[in-house]
């Protein structure tokens, strides 16, 4: 392995890359320091890494025998893949009406997912993996790859219309070419977050994986591509050339987006930091889950969400639960809204 090479390798704070040599394939993880959304430490050192890559294809070692075929996003928090902007420093931007730091922060959002959309650049194929929940520019960034893999009890969504804005880096883009502008146009105008097999269903999601099962599927489905991996990327370049996606359509829309957050009341702000708080506790809030789904569990965390659940029962992590241990219920996990199946 070469000194460039190992240049793609970091060091990072938030991101974390590993290499597959059989698969020939570079595993890019977010690894959060405190909530699990795009910080813009994250942003830039996901960026750093396409960088980095870009620029090992370039040289002259790379382009001989260039050893990434594939790249795969990917999480290391439990249960949840990203849950979108950094909604706490979007929140403070928008009261001290900072356009030049919320034009900034967009762009490289924009920046992150085009060319994720287009595989570098480089002859390679970009893959989503998600494991648990993506919302606004999680999801964003899952959707942006060339192929998305997920998991039965993922759940996804693009929540911003509840507090009056709209997923304005990519989102609308991304949606419309795959699904086309009436079903993009449901999904973002309801805000609802749908589960792994409705989306699956709705064409969003390529391929949908038993619960716990994902990592097998991403290595199952890169070794059959890699059978027919000339012809395959061929198709991808013809994709991109029937129906582009335009770098500055995005930077366009992104504009427009900022605009719009400028414009968020104090009522819309209130509501903005609920998901500010969601995002603190690495998860969903029980009104923006689907209905009939659970928070996610650890062993440090074991609320149960409905009174009436009966002992023994099986955590998250496979873990027996003989009795409750509080006396107190979670109200909020009780508080399911029916948002989507």
């Amino acid at each position: 392995m070469s000194e460039q090479f190992r240049e793609i390798f970091g060091p990072y704070k938030e991101m974390s890359v590993r290499y597959d040599r059989n698969q020939e394939a570079l595993w890019c993880y977010f690894k959060p320091l405190r909530s699990p959304c795009l910080s813009p430490l994250m942003l830039g050192e996901a960026r750093q890494i396409q960088k980095s890559v870009i620029s090992y294809f370039e040289s002259g070692t790379g382009q001989e025998k260039f050893p990434v075929k594939y790249l795969v996003l990917a999480s290391q928090s439990p249960g949840v893949f990203n849950l979108g902007g950094d909604l706490g420093l979007l929140v403070n931007l928008i009261e001290q009406g900072d356009r030049d730091q919320l034009v900034d922060y967009a762009t490289g959002c924009v920046d992150f997912f085009y060319l994720n959309s287009i595989n570098l650049g480089l002859p390679l194929t970009t893959i989503s993996f998600v494991e648990g929940a993506a919302l606004s520019g999680g999801l964003e960034s899952a959707i942006s790859c060339n192929y998305l893999i997920a998991e039965k009890h993922c759940q996804m969504g693009l929540p911003e219309i509840r507090y009056n804005l709209f997923p304005g880096m990519g989102g609308y883009g991304f949606l419309a070419r795959k699904l086309g502008l009436v079903r993009a146009e449901q999904i973002i105008t309801t805000g609802k977050v749908h589960s792994g097999p409705k989306l699956y269903k709705m064409g969003l999601i390529d391929i949908l994986a038993e619960s716990g099962k994902g990592y097998e599927a991403v290595n199952c489905f890169i070794r059959k591509h890699r059978r027919a991996a000339n012809g395959l990327r061929a198709i991808q370049v013809v994709k991109q050339q029937y129906n582009p996606l335009i770098y500055d359509e995005l930077i366009d829309i992104a504009n427009i987006w900022v605009d719009t957050a400028l414009k968020l009341d104090r009522k819309d702000l209130k509501h903005m930091a609920r998901f500010v708080y969601a995002q603190s506790r690495g998860g969903i809030t029980a009104e923006h889950r689907p209905h009939g789904t659970h928070l996610v569990r650890t062993r440090q965390d074991r609320r149960i969400p409905h009174p009436e659940t009966s002992f023994p029962l099986v955590d998250n992590n496979g873990n027996s639960i003989l009795y409750e241990r509080r006396k107190a219920f979670d109200r909020r996990a009780v508080e399911i809204m029916q948002v989507g199946n």
